[in-house]
């Protein structure tokens, strides 16, 4: 384990297409928790991404990035991510967002929280004092709706499963079998969440406010959204 990132925790930040954000949400992140490094794993954009990340590596050594041959999903991502920090050594592993739809002002909170004994730390909307921002009332009814469906189909009581600001301790990406994760979109999220509980680790949700992207578009798709409806069921059914 490396000495330099015992007890440190690493903020893992797929991207595809995010030239205009990365440096921004790098910047930020860095500023708002001097206790975490970044991984930045991109896709192979074809925007430029993955040589600004490599420029800001270069300059930064709290940053590092992670070079994929192909797009592959959301979840592929954070993989190969994850195995990346756990070999590295990182006691604490840290999704998030390039957009800055995860406000790095909430890292704090959600380090403490895991730092405190929390297994999984979710960075929730739908707890006293979260919410979100900018979201019209469809995507609104779209994101309870998804949250209440998986709620009831999983029979789990965590409130945010479609959630993607998160913090793991180690010790549950090491037991819940990565290679076995089936999703490579949102339902990831579903799927990471329900397989800690299955575990029986704990989850705390700690509010946040979530915040629609500034720059860009949302990458959700009809394909994405039916692949998070059909996950659910197959999570339930153990399929």
């Amino acid at each position: 384990m490396s000495r330099r990132a015992m007890n440190r925790a690493l903020v893992c930040i797929p991207t595809y297409n995010e030239a205009e954000n990365i440096e921004p949400i790098t910047r930020a992140v860095l500023q708002a928790e001097p206790r975490v490094d970044i991984l930045v794993v991109d896709d192979n954009s074809p925007d430029g991404t993955g040589k600004i990340a490599d420029t800001l590596a270069a300059q930064e050594p709290r940053i590092r990035v992670l070079h994929r041959q192909k797009k592959e999903g959301l979840g592929r991502a954070y993989l190969a991510a994850f195995r990346w920090a756990l070999d590295a050594g990182y006691t604490y592993i840290i999704e998030m967002d390039a957009d800055f739809s995860h406000d790095p002002r909430h890292l704090p909170t959600i380090l403490d929280a895991a730092e405190g004994g929390a297994d999984l730390v979710l960075g929730s909307r739908y707890v006293t004092g979260g919410g979100t921002v900018n979201w019209g009332i469809g995507r609104q009814l779209i994101s309870r709706g998804g949250s209440l469906y998986a709620r009831t189909i999983l029979g789990v009581d965590t409130h945010d499963l479609t959630g993607g600001f998160k913090c793991f301790h180690r010790r549950v990406l090491e037991a819940i079998e990565l290679s076995q994760v089936q999703s490579t979109g949102y339902a990831f999220q579903i799927e990471l969440t329900y397989r800690t509980l299955k575990k029986g680790f704990t989850v705390q949700e700690v509010p946040i406010i979530f915040e629609d992207r500034r720059v860009g578009h949302s990458k959700m798709s009809r394909k994405i959204f039916l692949e998070a409806l059909t996950m659910v069921w197959r999570l339930r059914l153990g399929v």
